[in-house]
């Protein structure tokens, strides 16, 4: 296992591309405030941003990384497809677009966004995502949101195992199943919303951990997805959040610790379930 500058570990995905465990995520980051949080948050140390064609601020992560001064090589940028994107040729004319706004000649990871599936057109999508893989316009593409049903008819119908899988996940929604799905078909688990929107962060047992190993209770959470291999990317503005969020490997949770978190599931989401949502 390597390391970032701020000693986060990477991890190795299937086609053997290289991912910092600890990201940045810029989901609803205003336009205007996004190169100022990039830049911020590079400077902290990460080295991984995840943004969205969605959350149309990716020129503000492309100027962040330039205000930077840190070499795009060194960092690792995921963005996702757009629901209305659906289709080969659609996911490729978007992907070239995102290319644009953000001045490279590659992303690190692209994403299909969400399954879809009353519209039935992911499969299609995933053609296309393979033939960007092979042009070299991508080095690792994945899927977002998709369930195990999603996931065998893209093993089914399609050649190419998805590197990634980004799920909501925290200590409300822990998602085992799917977890040990990805686990056995060599498909890396990302956390969205890895704090509940910081939904979780009042319950006394976390509060109680964060007591214990004299730590806040986001970065209980958050070391405990690092301990369950989930790469995450908590989105803060602040620039003290951004340093909490990382500094996250001088500990660790003990099989106790990790037991107690693990009774906290309810199987809650806080944003929509993948087999419902119609975007």
């Amino acid at each position: 296992m390597t390391t970032t500058t701020a000693g986060v570990p990477t991890l190795e995905l299937n086609n053997g591309v290289r991912i910092p465990q600890v990201g940045f995520g810029v989901f609803r980051i205003p336009p205007e405030e996004t190169a100022q949080a990039v830049r911020t948050a590079l400077e902290t140390g990460y080295r991984h941003i995840d943004t969205a064609q969605a959350y149309r601020n990716e020129a503000g992560v492309a100027a962040g990384i330039a205000e930077s001064g840190v070499a795009r090589e060194d960092v690792f940028v995921t963005t996702k497809l757009a629901n209305d994107a659906h289709g080969h040729d659609n996911a490729i004319t978007a992907l070239e677009g995102s290319l644009r706004r953000l001045g490279f000649d590659y992303v690190d990871l692209y994403l299909i966004h969400w399954p879809l599936p009353a519209k039935d057109m992911f499969v299609r999508t995933w053609h296309g995502f393979e033939d960007i893989l092979r042009a070299g316009k991508a080095r690792a593409v994945g899927v977002s949101n998709f369930q195990p049903a999603h996931l065998d008819r893209l093993a089914g119908e399609t050649s190419l195992v998805p590197a990634v899988n980004q799920i909501e996940l925290h200590p409300a929604l822990q998602q085992a199943e799917l977890r040990e799905y990805h686990r056995a078909h060599g498909i890396a688990t990302q956390a969205w919303s890895p704090l509940a929107q910081a939904g979780v962060l009042g319950d006394p047992v976390l509060t109680g951990l964060a007591e214990k190993h004299g730590r806040t209770p986001a970065q209980v959470v958050l070391r405990w997805h690092v301990q369950l291999g989930n790469i995450v990317f908590p989105k803060s503005a602040s620039p003290d959040r951004m340093r909490r969020n990382i500094d996250v490997f001088g500990f660790a949770l003990d099989d106790e610790d990790m037991a107690e978190i693990g009774r906290l599931d309810e199987g809650r989401r806080t944003g929509p379930d993948p087999d419902t949502f119609t975007a």
